[in-house]
């Protein structure tokens, strides 16, 4: 029997898509969906299941809003719906429906990038802007009185674009980390007391943060909160940096492994700055991130982090090779990471993001990112960089260096590595965001310098290269993907000839470009995950 529920959360429906298990696919949510054949979604979209409507898994930011609300409401008033069957959930006892949203209006820098500077609608604003229609009919045709709620990352975008939000009749749109606060402002809203907007000031503390109770999408489970590098264009560099006790995320890895999901993501801003003690060199705490990841391997072999800095890697190199020795890392077992490159730029690393090469120096960046490399893959991690379009100061000789360190990367870790040589280099338009709020967004159409073409281009040569040499390994576990073989093969191949044309009719040709004067040097350093950083360098 269904039950209808006072309080109901769901999200849109790019975010309880698995896509098949299918790497990357989670970003075809930032896709420009009009300029993409529609079977193409249809086709790639696997959701999550449901049991009588309610999601068997949902995004880790909605399950800690479920977690905290069940502090001080009973389990019967709450569900989290199935983003399909929303309505299954919704009579005259419906007091807030509440969306968890990661880029509603298609803002964020990877879609941005992809939607031409917005100018093109996303995927992620087409299904968001179909719920939240959809629940609105529901609230009119049947007369009813609930409010409808935004928060989660994304929601600053409808306070940045308060008509869209109005035309959309969304009642509150409730801005930061809510655990310590949530039952409040839902009853605030309730109450009708809450503001249009609700900013909420300050972070829970660690012991604020409910442990989830329900599992969470692909098994994803939070170790820290913030950073504290303090890169003027981020976000959670805003926010204060808590750890998570081990004990509370092994509790959250429980709930996962019991629902059958064997896999767990460590998420965090930078994975190596778990329990870090040193907050002015940002050296890690190599025993607490070890730690963190021999507890997690007790429960699954499939032990990922989100997000690292390739600083914090090549700063203890044996911390590295002592990770991928516990979760049996190899040939057909890689780590994936995420990675912020932003530039090769050492003056514009070192004015916008003057933390984020410790303990290195800005000078030292490029060659950072080349050593850091080479010990992510020869310990068998996969980077996936990326790089931001239009950063503030931005410069063609910036844009330039940055292309010729994927060049330089290409060719000496092959030459170091051979076929264990791999990352991806993905370039994002600047957002302005963090400190830099005030600044203008980047739209690629209208402000593409030659510097930059080249620094696209070259990214995406790599990543052309790495498609067709990586994805014959990816294809062997998910037999979803052997079809899309020899579709891949031709669609890198049709993407750079596009990115040439249209090069050419902005006024740019490709051209060579030289490798950096940098080598990889790594191997002499002391590779045990204990040095003081003098033994180190």
């Amino acid at each position: 029997m269904i039950k209808m529920a006072r309080i109901v959360l769901t999200t849109d429906e790019t975010l309880t898509s698995t896509y098949h298990d299918v790497p990357l696919l989670d970003f075809l949510g930032c896709a420009p969906y009009d300029k993409i054949p529609k079977w193409v979604f249809r086709f790639l979209d696997s959701q999550i299941p449901d049991e009588n409507g309610i999601l068997t898994q949902a995004p880790y930011g909605l399950r800690k809003v479920e977690a905290a609300l069940l502090r001080c409401c009973p389990r019967e008033d709450i569900v989290v719906a199935h983003p399909r069957k929303v309505e299954m959930f919704i009579d005259e006892n419906t007091e807030v429906v509440a969306l968890y949203e990661m880029d509603p209006l298609g803002l964020g820098p990877v879609t941005m990038m992809f939607t031409n500077g917005g100018q093109w609608r996303s995927y992620t604003y087409v299904k968001f802007r179909e719920l939240i229609e959809r629940i609105n009919r529901i609230r009119e045709s049947r007369k009813l009185k609930f409010k409808i709620v935004v928060g989660g990352p994304g929601a600053w975008q409808l306070e940045m674009r308060r008509d869209e939000r109005e035309r959309l009749k969304i009642d509150h749109v409730v801005i930061g980390e809510v655990e310590h606060v949530a039952c409040e402002i839902f009853q605030d809203i309730i109450n009708e007391n809450a503001s249009e907007t609700v900013f909420i000031r300050g972070w829970p503390k660690v012991e604020e943060i409910p442990t989830i109770v329900s599992p969470s999408y692909k098994g994803l489970v939070e170790v820290m909160r913030g950073c504290g590098r303090g890169c003027r264009f981020c976000e959670p560099n805003l926010r204060v940096a808590r750890f998570i006790p081990l004990e509370k995320i092994e509790s959250e890895i429980k709930v996962n492994m019991n629902a059958g999901i064997d896999h767990a993501w460590l998420h965090s801003e930078d994975i190596f700055l778990y329990k870090v003690e040193d907050r002015k060199n940002f050296y890690p705490n190599a025993e607490a991130v070890i730690e963190l990841f021999e507890m997690a391997r007790k429960y699954t072999r499939n032990v990922n982090p989100t997000h690292g800095t390739v600083a914090g890697a090549l700063a203890v190199p044996g911390m590295i090779e002592e990770i991928s020795r516990i979760v049996e890392a190899n040939e057909n077992h890689w780590i994936g990471i995420q990675v912020g490159m932003e530039t090769a730029d050492p003056e514009i690393i070192g004015r916008l993001m003057n933390n984020k090469m410790k303990p290195f120096s800005p000078e030292e960046w490029p060659w950072v990112l080349l050593n850091g490399t080479y010990v992510f893959n020869k310990n068998y991690w996969f980077p996936a960089y990326t790089t931001i379009l239009g950063l503030p100061g931005d410069n063609d000789d910036a844009e330039i260096m940055t292309a010729r360190l994927i060049i330089t990367m290409e060719k000496e870790l092959e030459e170091k590595l051979g076929n264990r040589a791999h990352f991806t280099v993905t370039p994002l338009a600047f957002v302005p965001m963090g400190v830099l709020k005030g600044e203008e967004f980047y739209r690629v159409e209208d402000m593409i310098t030659y510097g930059q073409f080249l620094h696209l281009y070259y990214a995406w040569k790599h990543l052309a290269k790495e498609i067709l040499k990586g994805l014959p390994k990816v294809m062997r576990g998910n037999p979803f993907l052997i079809p899309f073989f020899p579709l891949a093969r031709l669609g890198v191949r049709i993407v750079l000839r596009q990115i040439e044309k249209w090069g050419k009719k902005k006024g740019f040709e490709v051209k060579k470009l030289e490798p950096l004067d940098i080598r990889i040097e790594v191997d002499e350093f002391r590779w045990n995950y204990k040095p003081s950083l003098a033994e180190a360098y």
